[in-house]
Parts: structure tokens; sequence; C-alpha cells
């Protein structure tokens, strides 16, 4: 049952008028992720046309083809991270205790602090994990109290602005296992960038503490009152936790399915391989071992493999549109360094810097890129072959540089719908009215973003 909330928390006609702004803006003029996809495909052909050394339609044609499958392994990739954290979070015992948290929660600032309580953590292990956990938590949320849905799920992706300062940070773990054929450092050196150096630097840390501070404490205020509030249809909505397998009859292929030994047995094998790993090659986690811890625990506390897989087509089910974007975002990172655009971008900033400002003009290209090439390893592989090489020669530090390119990503994202697409999916509501509460949260972590990169770069 939902509990009415007292939405008074201090706004003023300038707030309300700005949440009010941003909803009808971005309800009236922002088109589905996929068509942004297929729209910057041509805005990319016509710069690369225009600007670009190799920019003939031949030569873009044969770009974006090569592109859009170039990123098939890194898709899957990331898809898997996708699944393997919705496996975790939508397992019994996780949901179980995601109702008992919100119990708790009576008002716009008290959901704030749970949603960051539970994302910020879940996402720094493994964004898909914080993705899921951030929709899961808001759905909880709506149905204990009554509060603009867009704005609790919109809080949700919020708290996942440090999908790229996390230990799942494609860029930075990339750089940091040898053998990579995105760890552009290595190839360039012969050396790896171990994480202590990359996500665990002050670098990284202050601009992230703050971001996350600053967005928690503001976006109470941005909370819609009730007169231009969209709520969650608690009516009609059905928690999937709410079904079971009690109709399931006995058979030797149900008693195989259903068996909670062979789970355990398969994630005790798997666990020994990783360790295996872990003692040929030392701790630490890359993108493969990352994919298989989770699986471990997901297998654990689904406990039946018919309930692991059924949690996994539900996965697939809501994150297909993004998977379907991947081909295109492909292309587009094709045709960006294949004619030679990626280059441009990158090194017009390169020749206005120095040691001490090239983290800042990275960053700054960075955002640019990212509204292109929204995935944080595809992206690496358009801006990365410039500002390495810019880092030798100027002997800028070669750790802020890479993470200042992972820094601006955060930001962007919440303006680029690409990574929104699985949190709304799973929360069930348009992404027009989560992304109206995110442009805050640009600006907020911009501006934040910004200072702290140039000042520590």
């Amino acid at each position: 049952m939902q509990k009415k909330i007292d939405d008074n928390i201090g706004q003023n006609a300038i707030q309300r008028a700005l949440v009010k702004w941003c909803v009808i803006f971005f309800d009236r003029y922002m088109p589905d992720p996929f068509v942004i996809a297929l729209l910057l495909t041509f805005v990319t052909a016509a710069l690369a046309m225009g600007l670009a050394p190799h920019g003939t339609p031949a030569d873009i044609l044969n770009a974006w083809y090569s592109g859009a499958f170039k990123i098939v392994a890194f898709a899957f990739q990331m898809m898997l991270i996708l699944v393997t954290g919705h496996a975790v979070a939508s397992s019994r015992p996780v949901r179980r205790a995601l109702s008992h948290l919100v119990t708790w929660v009576t008002t716009p600032r008290q959901a704030v602090m749970l949603m960051y309580a539970l994302v910020v953590p879940a996402t720094w292990l493994n964004w898909g994990l914080g993705l899921v956990v951030g929709a899961f938590v808001a759905r909880e949320i709506a149905r204990q109290i009554k509060v603009d849905y867009g704005w609790l799920v919109a809080c949700g992706y919020t708290a996942w602005w440090l999908c790229n300062s996390g230990l799942s940070s494609s860029i930075a773990l990339s750089q940091a296992t040898h053998g990579n054929p995105m760890n552009i450092v290595e190839q360039l050196t012969g050396q790896i960038v171990p994480l202590k150096h990359s996500l665990f630097s002050g670098f990284t840390l202050i601009p992230t503490v703050l971001t996350v501070l600053c967005s928690a404490l503001i976006f109470p205020y941005f909370c819609p009152p009730a007169s231009q509030s969209v709520y969650l249809d608690t009516e009609a909505f059905i928690m999937d936790a709410e079904k079971t397998s009690s109709s399931v009859t006995w058979s030797p292929r149900t008693a195989v399915e259903y068996s909670s030994v062979l789970s355990l047995a398969i994630a005790f094998f798997a666990l020994g391989a990783l360790g295996l790993h872990w003692h040929e090659h030392g701790f630490g986690f890359d993108i493969d071992s990352l994919i298989l811890s989770f699986l471990i625990v997901g297998l654990l506390l689904q406990k039946r493999p018919v309930s692991y897989v059924n949690a996994v087509k539900e996965a697939i089910a809501q994150t297909g549109p993004i998977l379907l974007q991947f081909p295109f975002y492909g292309g587009i990172m094709g045709i960006m360094t294949a004619t030679g655009l990626a280059g441009i971008i990158s090194v017009f900033f390169v020749h206005i810097a120095s040691a001490q400002t090239l983290p800042f003009w990275s960053f700054i290209s960075s955002l640019i890129i990212t509204f292109l090439v929204p995935s944080a390893g595809g992206h690496w592989a358009v801006q990365g072959p410039f500002v390495v090489p810019a880092a030798l020669s100027l002997h800028a530090s070669i750790p802020h540089v890479i993470m200042s390119v992972a820094i601006a990503e955060n930001v962007a994202n919440m303006l680029q719908p690409f990574w929104a697409v699985p949190i709304v999916a799973i929360a069930g509501i348009g992404i027009q009215r989560v992304m109206a509460f995110t442009s805050i949260t640009f600006i907020i972590s911009l501006l934040v973003c910004s200072i702290s990169v140039l000042l520590l770069g």
C-alpha cells in the first residue's frame, strides 16, 4: 500500500518551473534511443564527409560496415555484465532484502538516501548490477510511497553515474589487462596501468565522491509536486517475486532443472577455475573474471538452474533494445576511426593542451565523442589511440588522461540515453521523463568534474 507523503521539500517557483519545463521539453522533442542512434549515424557520416581526410561515400560505407561487426565481441561482454547483474538483483534473497529496506522510506529525501546507499556500491562493484538494482529499488519505493515515478527512476540512474569509475570500468580494466586488444598503453609502452593508479587514485576518487555527494544533496529538491507527478500503477503492476513454481509437476526432467545441488556444483566448479586463474596470473579483476564472478554469485542466489535461466530470459527481453543499438554505434565508431574524424576531434584539443591541461581537454573531447560512441570500450577504441600518444609526447600523466576520458563518459551518460534503456525497460516507464531529470544531473556533474579535472590534472 502506498503512503501519501508531504511533497513540500523547499521547492520555490523557479525550481518547479524548471522541473516542468524539462519534463515537457524531453517529452516533446526526445525520440526513442534507437532513433537517436539512426540519426547520429547520418550526422557522423555528414561530418566525416565534410571534415575527415578519408570521407568519400565509399570510405564511409566501408567503415560503417566494418565497424558494425567489429563490436560484436565487446557487445556480448557488455550484455553478459548486464545479464549476470540482473540475475543477482532479481534473485529472491536480494528482492526480499530490498522489500524490507524500503519500508522506512516516507519522504523523497529518504528515497534518495536509500537509492544512493544501495545503487552506488552496487554500481562500483558492477555497472550492470547497479543499473538493475536502481530499477528494482525504484519499483519497490514507488509501491511504498506516492512519489513521481520518473523522478524516482532518474534518481536510480543518477546514482549509477559512477559506472566508469568502479571495478567494472571497461576503460580502466582494459588498460590493466595484459594482452587486451584495447590496451593502448601496453601497445605503445609495453606497460599496463594498474587499477591503483587509475580507479583508486585521488584524480578519480575526488570528482567521483564530490559528484555523488552533490547530486544526492540536490536531487530531492527537484522532485515534482503532486500536481505534476506521474505515479506507478500499483494495481496493474505485479512483481515477478510473486510468481511461484508451485504448479511444477515432478519428473526426471524437472528434478534436474530444479536441482539446487547442480547449481551449487557448477558454481564451485567455476569458482575453482577462477581461483586457479588468479593463482597463475595474480589476483585482479578483468572483464572476463568479473563476468564469471557474478555468474557464480547469481547461480548461488537463484539456487535452481531453471530459476537462473528464467532470470536471464527476463534480462534479455528487457535489454534487447540496447543490444539492437550496438551495431549502429559500432558503425559510427568505424566511421570516426577509419575516416580520421576521431583524430581531427582529438588532435584539435591536443594541439591546444599542455602537460597540465591535457587531462582537461581529453575530458572535453570525451564529452563530445561519448554522444556519438556511448559504449565505454568502443569509445576508448576511438579516443585512446590519440590521447595516449599525446600524453607520451607532452609527458602528461597517462592514468590521469585515461580516467579523464572515463569520467567524461560518466557525465555524458546523463544526457546520452544509450545506457538508460535497460533501467527504464526494467522499471516500465518512458525514457523521456527520466532523462528530463537526469539532465539536471548532467549540469551538476559537468561543473564538478570539469573543475576537478582541471585542478587535479
